[in-house]
């Protein structure tokens, strides 16, 4: 059942040989970078008291989780923690479902089972690639942390709950790639995992606690790295990654090759498309309602933590101040909506993204030729995908502004205030995600097979704002991310130059692309 385990290993380790190591380099410096910044800004037991005291509130616990440790290595677990746990999780259940439902989606691993391949030796192979890149992940981080002279016992706790987390979330693809016959649904599926584990933290952090348990990144927060470490905590994410693992190799043993266990959704024997657009809505539209109910779900609890921002800045009035001057906030409050919506922002980027890398997928796949081999002209068939990465990405803002700005409204008796204030400081967002959409157009359309190095500059953006200051970048590299331009609403002047100027990018990029896709070979 498992023959073949090592060439597909192998071959999928080659395959990777590039991204995995990106991926893996990412994950291990961050941490310790993070924690070398931190060093320089508080030198003392004093200042790292005071700082400790503002990040003690329903609002930052809501993003990052619970502060466990008065130190550099607390401190450091509590900022790179929530990011370190998505990026990993991502990498792993990418992993998987890029060297099992995407190989067959292709054809390729029928072609593999040909030869003398056992049924469970492409699962295999993946969840050991999957494996390799958390287990290196995990000892870089170990190492890296150590080596800036933070407890040994703490950066081992750290760097164990990252890979075991990737590990986790490993089993999770593999069971959705069993599920549904396309390597984007089996995705999807893994990543709307991913957003329920992050969202049952948040609550759980801020509200009733026993919900984070119901998170494996709820768990690996409660291990308290660098604060009385709990190491039976592994325990779970064995338990888990081990459940999951079971439950996929027994549903593979179910279904046939290229099959699926859940039933796949038929058109009308007599049904019609209406035309490239309407094809787009078809294949985009489940996506795009998934994203819809997440931003509604994200926005109102954001929104909501907004009312704690002030409950513990009382003995930190000078924190407060330096907090509520940057980027000229009329408030500590308005500096953390801004934050979040941000954060937001980007989050909602990866979905801009992704739509418009369905022009790539549909093209690897063969099905544009078909297409375009009837009176569809390239370019209308190109722009019926942008278009849902154009008017997608200011409909999920809207959503998440309309979410928080009721949640926070009612909180705060305002609602016909906070609405519109909330809805404006999301759709600034607008133009810095349409950069990126503009960005994968322009891959798509000169350099095809780069297509997905759309994704490396939604990660060096996020890089960018999250750890660009902490780190002590220069500006100018700062600014590489159109996000950087992006006025600081709510609290912020309003703007038009700097929406104007990434706007006009975002469309140079896109028809540069279009005009690139217009003369080259298809496929």
């Amino acid at each position: 059942m498992f023959t073949g385990t090592g060439s597909l290993l192998r071959l999928a380790l080659r395959l990777d040989r590039v991204r995995l190591p990106i991926w893996v380099l990412v994950l291990a410096i961050m941490p310790a970078a993070t924690a070398a910044q931190y060093m320089d800004l508080y030198p003392t037991d004093a200042d790292i008291r005071d700082v400790s005291g503002i990040l003690a509130n329903p609002a930052l616990e809501a993003i990052n989780g619970h502060l466990f440790g008065i130190s550099i290595g607390g401190l450091t677990a509590w900022k790179i923690g929530a990011t370190e746990f998505v990026l990993v999780a991502l990498m792993s259940l990418l992993t998987v479902v890029r060297h099992t439902r995407a190989e067959e989606e292709t054809g390729r691993l029928e072609l593999i089972g040909s030869a003398a391949t056992g049924r469970y030796a492409p699962l295999t192979a993946a969840l050991l690639t999957a494996l390799v890149a958390d287990a290196a992940a995990a000892v870089l981080i170990v190492a890296f942390l150590a080596s800036t002279g933070l407890p040994v016992a703490g950066s081992l706790a750290f760097g164990l709950v990252v890979g075991l987390v990737g590990l986790v979330f490993s089993g999770v693809a593999a069971v959705a790639a069993q599920l549904v016959g396309a390597g984007r649904s089996a995705t999807g599926i893994a990543s709307a995992v991913l957003g329920a584990a992050y969202l049952l933290r948040a609550l759980g952090d801020t509200g009733p606690g026993w919900l984070s348990w119901a998170s494996p990144l709820g768990w690996a927060m409660r291990t308290r790295a660098y604060a009385d470490e709990r190491w039976w905590t592994l325990l779970l994410f064995l338990i888990a990654a081990g459940g999951l693992t079971a439950g996929a190799y027994a549903l593979v043993s179910r279904r046939d090759l290229g099959a699926s266990l859940l039933p796949e959704r038929l058109a009308p024997a007599d049904g019609a498309v209406d035309g490239p657009f309407g094809l787009a809505w078809r294949l985009q539209r489940g996506v795009l309602i998934g994203w819809v109910v997440a931003m509604a779900l994200a926005g109102g609890v954001l929104g909501g933590s907004a009312s704690g921002i002030t409950d513990s800045l009382d003995a930190n009035q000078n924190i407060t101040d330096v907090l509520s001057r940057l980027g000229g906030h009329q408030g500590i409050t308005d500096a953390y909506l801004a934050a979040v919506f941000g954060i937001m922002g980007l989050t909602i980027a990866a979905y801009t993204v992704q739509a418009v890398l369905r022009l790539h997928a549909e093209e690897a796949a063969e099905r544009v030729e078909p297409l375009l081999a009837t009176p569809v002209g390239r370019i209308r068939w190109a722009l019926s995908h942008l278009a849902f990465a154009v008017l997608g990405t200011p409909l999920l803002l809207l959503v998440a502004g309309v979410s928080g700005g009721l949640v926070y409204g009612l909180e705060t008796s305002d609602v016909s205030g906070q609405v519109p204030r909330l809805v404006e400081a999301a759709l600034v967002q607008v133009p810095a995600a349409w950069v990126l959409a503009g960005f994968g157009a322009l891959l798509f359309g000169l350099v095809p097979r780069a297509s997905t190095l759309a994704w490396a500059g939604l990660v060096v953006c996020f890089v960018l704002l999250e750890l660009g200051a902490l780190l002590g970048l220069s500006q100018w590299l700062v600014d590489v991310s159109p996000f950087a331009h992006v006025p600081k609403l709510p609290g912020d002047a309003l703007r038009a130059t700097p929406l104007v100027s990434l706007t006009a990018i975002a469309a140079a990029l896109a028809l540069t692309g279009l005009a690139g896709f217009r003369r080259r070979d298809v496929g």
